[in-house]
Order: structure tokens, then C-alpha cells, then sequence
């Protein structure tokens, strides 16, 4: 066997010794994004940050509108507002606040059709917190998103 052959052959048997960071790379290099600065994949906290600000004024808002603290009121104004506000501005208000946005895989606008599909799931939860290397969560990845750290200035 020729060495080149034993190298390769080594190195998918190594196991689980060989799964590092090193071979894996930072979250949105194999998507061609930049590791940090504008444009580089949201870390994690922030993107929990802004759900958390986006859910307390959802809240607010139902309490103020219904005089009622809970019920179904504030998860269909999150709906309302993560689809709204995805659709026009390309990031929730709590994403605004903290300078993060959507953007399809490819780095353009988010078309309609994803982002019906992304709110969706996020409205289930669920594919929300089951995530790839890249911190795509399953209904980022069904609509071809990913959550960047804001490039523009508006």
C-alpha cells in the first residue's frame, strides 16, 4: 500500500482524536463567511439575547392589549412580529437591537417563501435548538438562512 493510501486510510480511522476544531473550522467557513467582523456568523448568546428581547416585548405588547398577562396573545404577536419584520427588515427587533439579520446561505435578501418557512419552525421551537457547526439551527437550514453579524449600517 502506497503511503499517500495509509495516510487517508489513517486519518478516517483515527476516530474521534481527529474531530477538532482544526479540521472543523469556525462556525460559517465551509459557507464561505468570514470568521469575525460584519458578516460573520451571530454567536449564539446574541441570537438567544434577542429572542429573549423579542419574547418580553411580545409579552408586553399582549399585556398591554389584552389586560391579560399570558394566554395565546403574545405567541401570536411573536409570530406576527418575527415574520413581519423578517420579511421587511430582514432581522426580528431584538435582532435589530443587538446588530444581527438574516440572510439566505448565498448572502442575499431573504426571499418570502424562507422566511414563511423559517418562522414556522421557529414557531415551533424544536428545530430551533437542534443546531450544526455553523449555528444553523434545523429551520435555518430548511430555509437556507443563517444569522450574521449585521453588515450595513441602517
Amino acid at each position: 500500500m502506497s503511503d499517500e493510501r495509509r495516510r487517508i486510510l489513517g486519518g478516517w480511522i483515527g476516530g474521534p482524536r481527529t474531530v477538532s476544531p482544526l479540521v472543523l473550522g469556525y462556525p460559517g467557513e465551509r459557507l464561505g463567511f468570514p470568521e469575525t467582523g460584519p458578516g460573520s456568523v451571530a454567536p449564539m448568546g446574541l441570537r438567544i439575547l434577542a429572542l429573549i428581547i423579542d419574547w418580553l416585548s411580545c409579552l408586553l405588547i399582549g399585556a398591554f392589549v389584552t389586560r391579560v398577562w399570558g394566554g395565546l396573545t403574545p405567541l401570536v404577536i411573536f409570530y406576527a412580529e418575527i415574520l413581519v419584520f423578517t420579511t421587511l427588515l430582514g432581522a426580528s427587533a431584538g435582532q435589530r437591537i443587538l446588530r444581527i439579520e438574516v440572510r439566505s446561505v448565498d448572502g442575499g435578501r431573504l426571499s418570502p417563501i424562507a422566511v414563511v418557512i423559517r418562522s414556522l419552525l421557529l414557531f415551533m421551537a424544536l428545530p430551533a435548538v437542534i443546531y450544526d457547526r455553523d449555528g444553523r439551527g434545523l429551520h435555518d437550514r430548511a430555509a437556507r438562512t443563517i444569522v450574521l453579524r449585521k453588515t450595513t449600517t441602517l
